[in-house]
């Protein structure tokens, strides 16, 4: 075939070699180490040798040495299914589970050079390769979820220790604000004092400061002074008696 000369030359000895191969892989089973097929996606307009059959531009050809370039059909291939690149996982799986496979090959002129496309496999390990990944990918799910309640299931657990210490050092606090300080001060990923080491070992000072935070918030106009312009520790310097005083309201009486 004239019109691929210029692929079929380049590959003929390679894919004599290849094409040798594989029947004696047929005859020795699982003994014979399977070899890579390849198949050409041509650039230009092609015709089987065998079957002398007109397989336009894009045609899809198996260089079979002495016999020419065969289309799918006449190389035997034409049974397999195409499996695009971009999955390693599956393409891997894919090509392992299905007793014949090829790749996929067409040039590129700007890089001058075959490029990959993807992998001719059989339909049944195509199949199995997709459960094989789905269930992959449902266990990564499930771990997944499993981790995230476990880690949920820790932070709710420090909420509540540190609610608790909350209510301990100011039992004069409103019903339910230890818990609405706690969520705020433990808040994951936010930086809060809340989530420092002194905080998690339920240090007094950190606590403190985390109520401070709150009551500044809750209990004074701090946030309508930043509204109207003040610095923050001019603001925090505006509202501190009143922080003082709530919070000698909700501390312990002796």
């Amino acid at each position: 075939m004239t019109a691929y000369s210029r692929d079929k030359g380049a590959d003929a000895g390679s894919t004599r070699h290849v094409g040798a191969a594989a029947s004696v892989g047929s005859l020795n089973g699982a003994t014979m180490k399977k070899f890579e097929l390849k198949v050409f996606i041509s650039n230009r307009n092609s015709v089987c040798d065998e079957c002398h059959e007109e397989l336009g531009p894009k045609a899809w050809i198996f260089l079979a040495g002495e016999r020419g370039a065969l289309c799918l059909d006449c190389a035997d291939l034409g049974h397999l299914a195409f499996l695009p690149s971009g999955d390693a996982a599956l393409t891997r799986r894919a090509t392992k589970h299905s007793k014949i496979s090829a790749v996929v090959l067409k040039w590129s002129r700007g890089r001058n050079r075959y490029e990959r496309q993807g992998v001719l496999v059989e339909e049944e390990g195509l199949a199995q390769a997709e459960q094989e990944c789905l269930a992959d990918a449902e266990l990564r799910e499930r771990r997944r979820a499993r981790e995230e309640l476990r880690r949920s299931e820790v932070d709710q657990a420090y909420v509540a220790q540190f609610a608790a210490r909350v209510r301990e050092l100011l039992p004069g606090a409103p019903p339910g604000r230890e818990k609405t300080i706690a969520e705020h001060a433990c808040a994951k990923y936010s930086g809060r004092v809340g989530r420092s080491a002194a905080a998690k070992r339920l240090d007094d000072e950190a606590v403190r400061m985390a109520v401070i935070a709150h009551v500044r918030h809750a209990e004074t106009e701090y946030d309508r002074l930043l509204g109207r312009g003040f610095e923050r520790f001019e603001a925090r310097d505006r509202v501190a008696g009143t922080v003082d005083e709530v919070l000698e309201k909700w501390r312990p009486k002796s």
